[in-house]
């Protein structure tokens, strides 16, 4: 029994299945590009949620293609600073008089107790 080889198939590594009668799920296809200009074209089904971002091949993250002018008017909105949040709260007016305040304050011996 030794002389003779079994013969066969490994099991799991080919399908005796075949691709008659089967429809795949309608599908489209997202492109993404990454600072670099690497374009990667993804095939997602049509009911899909199809992410924003993709991990580039070069590690850095893709953006949708077709959306990067959106997000670059984002990074263009003006930051507001500490100073223009305080402007919309109080006038110029309001400031000197709270200051003048804190100043006397200060000068007269007045210190918060911190215990």
């Amino acid at each position: 029994m030794a002389e003779r080889s079994l013969r066969g198939m490994s099991i799991g590594a080919k399908s005796l299945e075949s691709d008659d009668n089967v429809d795949l799920a309608p599908r489209t296809d997202y492109a993404y590009v990454c600072p670099d200009g690497h374009r990667t074209i993804i095939p997602f089904a049509e009911e899909a949620d199809v992410p924003h971002e993709w991990e580039c091949r070069c590690g850095k993250t893709a953006h949708l293609e077709g959306t990067q002018d959106q997000e670059a008017n984002d990074l263009t909105k003006q930051v507001r600073s500490h100073w223009d949040m305080l402007m919309e709260r109080r006038t110029e007016d309001e400031l000197k008089e709270l200051l003048e305040k804190r100043l006397k304050m200060h000068h007269d011996g007045w210190f918060p107790d911190y215990e």
